[in-house]
């Protein structure tokens, strides 16, 4: 199975997946950001990673591979916010066999413009001025987002709880 953890840059996916891969049985985590640094070293850094086809497909069969090898959940942190991007990852996965489970942490702007802020990891705050530059791409994909994943409000809840809520809701059928 894999979770899938969408949501604006800086809302808290990668702590929460943290938090996740501690609580969750057989789980691991897999950045699919990592696959974009290989393209990129291979392609060069033309442009973001996700416009390259190779990166979503890639994304699919590592993790098609991975389950394959190991078994269990991975969990995804992964902001995408085109549509047509997800739905090919999404059927790609679903044409492998994989179950999925796609969830959008979510929280009021003001939040995360602070979580934003205060991030106090180095790659956060390197990340800083990006992130804050497309929220409004955020808010323009949340109105799909909303159709394509399962919501989770987390602005006043801290990532541990999240990761409980996420492991729950996961263990439901869909």
């Amino acid at each position: 199975m894999i979770i899938w953890l969408n949501g604006a840059f800086g809302v808290g996916k990668t702590t929460t997946a943290r938090e996740l891969t501690t609580i969750f049985p057989d789980s691991r985590l897999f950045d699919a950001e990592q696959v974009g640094y290989m393209l990129w070293h291979v392609l060069g850094k033309p442009r973001e990673f996700q416009d390259l086809p190779p990166w979503r497909g890639l994304v699919v069969e590592t993790a098609r591979q991975v389950l394959d090898y190991v078994g269990g959940t991975l969990v995804v942190t992964q902001t995408v916010l085109e549509k047509p991007y997800w739905r090919e990852i999404r059927t790609g996965l679903t044409q492998a066999g994989i179950p999925l489970r796609h969830f959008v942490l979510h929280t009021d702007h003001n939040t995360l413009v602070e979580r934003i802020q205060n991030d106090t990891d180095p790659e956060g705050a390197d990340a800083r001025g990006w992130r804050l530059d497309h929220l409004e791409d955020y808010d323009q994909a949340l109105l799909w987002l909303r159709e394509e994943a399962e919501l989770i409000d987390t602005t006043r809840i801290p990532p541990p709880i999240v990761a409980k809520l996420v492991m729950g809701m996961a263990q439901e059928h869909p």
